[in-house]
């Protein structure tokens, strides 16, 4: 797949559209990657830029969930501690860090993405997802409608991606994906349409992290070679 080379960040001409200016959204390609970000690492941020670059996104949303209403509040860290630290983990222009989900009082993501398309109805989103989220997608509340809504492009993570391309949501909207030389077209789709990306791993994750936390490490794995890192821990 011939992807495009991704820009180094540079300081743009004028500030950056906010949340809640839909105006100032029209027309641009944004990727949703929706999580409990906790903590954010390097594993967001590398898909983060591989969508960037696969995808041709103008912009990538981190959707910060105040909740994950299937994750248990243990060992959940606040939610203004996991902005501050999604903030620090991807300094860069083209990824903006939102906690939209308390403003728009939504917990599941069906209603988020709803609720954004009526306040950004000319902006062109694509859902991201790994593909353990793919693979488990029917277990979430009003799964179809994620598919129905919006474009969604899902990622390589081993061993779910065996199975996740041949699961019950791929079966069920086998007819509407798109190839992968074909994913830099995908936001531009009328849904349902999706991709599956084989992109490059990253050796981060949100687990081993935590558990080095509490054993007294850094933080940071200490198996680099290891499980690759979840593209997001999604709300279901």
């Amino acid at each position: 797949m011939s992807i495009l080379p991704l820009p180094r960040p540079t300081r743009p001409r004028r500030p950056l559209p906010q949340p809640l200016s839909g105006a100032a959204w029209a027309g641009r390609r944004v990727g949703l990657l929706g999580g409990s970000f906790n903590p954010a690492h390097d594993g967001h941020r590398h898909i983060s830029l591989f969508a960037l670059r696969a995808l041709r996104l103008h912009q990538v949303w981190w959707l910060v969930s105040p909740q994950n209403p299937l994750k248990s509040h243990h060992g959940m860290a606040g939610l203004s501690a996991r902005l501050e630290g999604a903030r620090r983990a991807i300094p860069h222009p083209r990824v903006l860090i939102s906690d939209i989900e308390v403003q728009l009082k939504t917990r599941y993501t069906a209603d988020t993405l709803h609720q954004l398309q009526i306040r950004y109805p000319r902006t062109r989103f694509v859902w991201l997802m790994g593909a353990d989220n793919l693979l488990q997608l029917p277990r979430w509340r009003h799964w179809r409608r994620i598919f129905q809504s919006m474009p969604v492009a899902a990622f390589n993570r081993p061993p779910y991606s065996l199975k996740a391309p041949t699961g019950h949501a791929a079966k069920c909207y086998a007819r509407c994906r798109v190839g992968a030389s074909q994913a830099g077209l995908l936001a531009d789709r009328t849904p349902p349409a999706w991709v599956f990306l084989r992109n490059p791993l990253h050796p981060a994750s949100a687990t081993a992290i935590r558990s080095n936390r509490g054993k007294g490490g850094t933080g940071v794995p200490t198996n680099p070679g290891g499980t690759a890192a979840p593209v997001a821990e999604c709300k279901r």
